[in-house]
């Protein structure tokens, strides 16, 4: 009688849909890939450190105002989701997805301590049969230099035993026109058995897999994307510099440029970069370049340019408020609005408010911010002063009398920026939030 091998296992449990899934972390891409996963029948755990997560998760309560409660209700109501921090049940999932957060440290090098720590645990309770896919967002290697010895380690080995994969994530947060299940989910492996099987896993709630031939492909393929757009910003914030000399308002050119149906891409200027993927990526992809002798001095350019416009913006602040004010940075009352990286999320990794923060108290400014998204900042790691400051509550005839200038570095929505302007003297705009408004004129551009 002919034994069904672990691959064969495998295939008969995605192709039923009676596959567990098992996604490790419960953030900004492992909640919108849980979602989708259950909305197409699929069991899954959702695992996360933080026990506060799992605790609102059973609740049917949303981690995230990004993603409705309503969303994680009715996933709870399915029967077919939980969350937990037992690490150990990491052997129940029949295919395990890693979405954990790969930061930079202090020295801009790559930090994978928590896709090591989260591969050591899943090592632990492995088992024949089981898919590991890996979705962090890493230097091309990852997958087959570190998270597959660690596996091996246990003393199974990929394609016979287990299968692994490196699938790039591409959430959109804050987008109604992008969801999971309808963004190309691009799957690489490094041998048939492990890419047919993440080709068939994804395909279960994607519209369309695109395969690529390797891990390492699928890891360039996500720092391609995000250095592209890198680049591309910093050319753009280039040009607002140089165009502003000529009285030239970088904004229309943009949007008069866009019109162009081929050949051309609209890219936007802003006071620096933020969120996990677009300042982190290109270092990413530099460190690896480097071991290999390699330059990459385009992309280290782009890099240097996006890093240096938060201190441009405070200098453009500046001068504003001595021409404007006959005011210095030192005791001017500031108010920043907007701290989140992007408009419309609650999310301010790597955003350059927490920056422009920073570095306007300690030129001795008395600094506020107000944000509808966050209304505390939470402990970050490379802004631990800031940790616990409260939005102010929106008034705008309190903010013209409480603060010598406002400083606008997120564009949400909702907000009243007519008001703003009318009643304010000293409003600076990093992101063309008061294009419709009146009065658009006396509004400076940074």
């Amino acid at each position: 009688m002919n034994k069904t091998s672990p691959h064969q296992s495998l295939m008969t449990l995605l192709k039923s849909g009676k596959a567990k899934v098992g996604i490790v972390g419960m953030g900004y891409v492992g909640l919108p890939l849980a979602l989708a996963a259950n909305r197409a029948g699929l069991d899954v755990i959702g695992f996360d450190i933080d026990p506060a997560k799992i605790v609102r998760l059973n609740d049917g309560l949303s981690t995230m105002k990004t993603t409705p409660d309503a969303d994680i209700a009715a996933m709870r109501g399915t029967g077919r989701f939980r969350a937990t921090g037992k690490m150990e049940e990491l052997s129940i999932p029949d295919v395990v997805v890693i979405c954990v957060p790969t930061p930079l440290n202090k020295s801009r090098d790559p930090d994978l301590s928590f896709v090591e720590g989260t591969v050591r645990s899943i090592a632990k309770v492995l088992r024949p049969g089981q898919m590991i896919c890996l979705e962090s967002t890493t230097y091309p290697g990852t997958t087959a230099e570190v998270v597959k010895p660690i596996l091996e380690e246990t003393g199974l080995l990929q394609e016979k035993d287990f299968f692994l994969a490196f699938s790039p994530e591409r959430e959109n947060p804050g987008s109604s026109d992008y969801h999971t299940a309808t963004i190309p989910k691009v799957v690489g492996a490094d041998d048939p058995l492990s890419r047919e099987a993440a080709e068939t896993f994804y395909a279960i709630f994607v519209k369309k897999v695109v395969p690529v031939s390797s891990a390492a492909t699928a890891e360039a393929v996500k720092l391609t994307e995000n250095i592209f757009r890198s680049v591309n910003i910093a050319l753009a914030n280039e040009l607002k510099h140089i165009y502003a000399t000529l009285g030239v308002d970088i904004w229309e050119v943009v949007d008069a440029a866009k019109t162009k149906p081929f050949g051309y891409m609209p890219f936007y200027p802003g006071p620096g970069m933020g969120g996990h993927c677009i300042p982190i990526d290109p270092f990413y992809l530099s460190w690896k370049a480097r071991q290999h002798g390699v330059p990459t001095r385009f992309v280290e350019l782009a890099g240097e340019i996006n890093t240096a416009e938060p201190g441009r913006v405070i200098e453009a602040l500046t001068e504003a408020l001595s021409e404007r004010k006959q005011k210095s940075l030192s005791g001017a009352r500031i108010l920043l609005l907007g701290i989140a990286y992007k408009k419309n999320v609650d999310d301010m990794r790597e955003s350059p408010a927490l920056t422009i923060f920073e570095r306007l108290e300690a030129r001795g400014s008395l600094v506020d911010y107000y944000d509808p998204w966050i209304q505390v900042i939470p402990e970050t790691r490379e802004h631990a002063k800031l940790a616990q400051r409260h939005s102010v509550a929106w008034d705008a005839a309190k903010f013209a009398k409480d603060y010598d200038a406002v400083l606008i570095l997120t564009d949400h929505d909702g907000v009243d920026y007519d008001t703003l302007v009318r009643t304010h003297d000293l409003v600076m705009d990093t992101r063309n939030a008061t294009r419709d408004v009146p009065g658009r004129k006396k509004v400076l551009q940074a």
